[in-house]
């Protein structure tokens, strides 16, 4: 199966995309910075992720505008649906469901709360009640005449009785469906093998009762057709949360960890002017008594020199960022750098001009 076409919500700085085309050969999206290109990708990766890749979680990728729809409970995550892909049918997906299916587009969901929804668009529609209903009363009527008159056990009681009460809009899906085929299947016995007509109509019946059955098991034998999405990215990120003396640790020892982006927090540091053990240890301060004046001036010295230079590097850093992201001024874009000390945790946010924090990494691939 191939994926055609694609729908992003309510996913970080994505509204809603609108249904797209994904092309047969290759698509390229064109954007301006922090237009939610990388976003639009990630989206797409939780269609069905590789193993380790993660989530979506509820407060970070749920647009920061909006989360207070959630906290309220006016949103539930069970009732987003964030990604959605539309997959066309080769050769090999029909010959595992049926050819009845061959024109059908395979449809899956991916919801804020991780889980998924698919169904099939196209193909035989699972009937209704009423879309039986004539044949029922007319091959009970027929199986009802093979018995004599004295006989009170009539052969269609059984299945008179199941469907006593059904509206015709009731939908001959899941056990409503697989009732009707047990009944009918109990019946047969009594058909006339002789009368074409109702041999006709019990095949009829039993082909249409059973569609909600296979489509059912062509929604399995697809599913686990359905392709991994790989995304690929070469950058080195800097975490938005960073433990001093760990990482400087890891330095020293000469075992840094990908998985702690130890790389791209190390590069970080080197652009501000400092090493991590330097930090880390402006960061150690013992706590002084409460009447040690001296002791006391010391403790908040060592300290304020921390954050005084943190300071110093992140208006350095946001007038670099600056003259390279080259930010449209027509547009609200958060682009400058907060790195802020606390204890052994270095913070990085970028903050726009109403003081809102974002984590780096919730910002676009591009800016990180």
């Amino acid at each position: 199966m191939r994926l055609k076409q694609a729908r992003v919500r309510k996913y970080r700085s994505i509204r809603d995309t609108g249904l797209f085309e994904v092309e047969s050969t290759k698509t390229i999206m064109v954007g301006p910075n922090e237009a939610g290109k990388s976003a639009l990708l990630e989206a797409l990766q939780q269609i069905n992720p590789p193993t380790g890749v993660r989530k979506f979680d509820v407060l970070r990728d749920y647009p920061r505008s909006e989360y207070n729809d959630i906290t309220t409970g006016r949103v539930k995550p069970d009732d987003v649906t964030v990604v959605e892909g539309h997959f066309s049918l080769d050769s090999s997906d029909v010959s595992l469901i049926g050819s009845e299916f061959k024109d059908c587009t395979y449809v899956f969901g991916r919801k804020l709360d991780n889980s998924a929804w698919h169904r099939l668009a196209g193909g035989p529609v699972t009937p209704v009640f009423g879309d039986v209903k004539k044949d029922l009363i007319r091959l009970a009527a027929h199986i009802d005449r093979q018995v004599s008159a004295a006989d009170e056990a009539r052969p269609s009681a059984a299945l008179t009785e199941l469907t006593r009460g059904w509206a015709d809009s009731q939908s001959l899906d899941g056990d409503y469906g697989s009732q009707i085929k047990t009944s009918l299947e109990a019946i047969l016995p009594h058909i006339d093998e002789n009368n074409a007509d109702e041999e006709k109509r019990y095949d009829r019946l039993i082909g249409a009762v059973g569609v909600s059955q296979r489509r059912s098991q062509a929604l399995q034998a697809l599913n686990s057709r359905l392709p991994v999405f790989v995304l690929f990215s070469n950058y080195f990120r800097v975490k938005p949360l960073i433990h001093l003396e760990h990482l400087a640790t890891r330095i020293e020892s000469n075992v840094l960890d990908d998985d702690y982006y130890d790389y791209g927090n190390k590069c970080l540091l080197q652009l501000l002017g400092f090493t991590p053990r330097e930090l880390s240890n402006l960061g150690k301060v013992a706590e002084p008594a409460s009447g040690d004046a001296e002791a006391l001036q010391s403790y908040r010295d060592q300290l304020d020199r921390r954050s005084y230079q943190l300071n110093a590097a992140s208006i350095k850093l946001t007038n670099e960022i600056r003259g390279v992201w080259n930010p449209d001024p027509k547009r609200a874009e958060a682009d400058r750098l907060r790195v802020i000390a606390d204890a052994q945790y270095l913070k990085v946010v970028v903050e726009d001009e109403l003081g809102v924090e974002i984590e780096l990494d919730q910002r676009s691939q591009g800016f990180q």
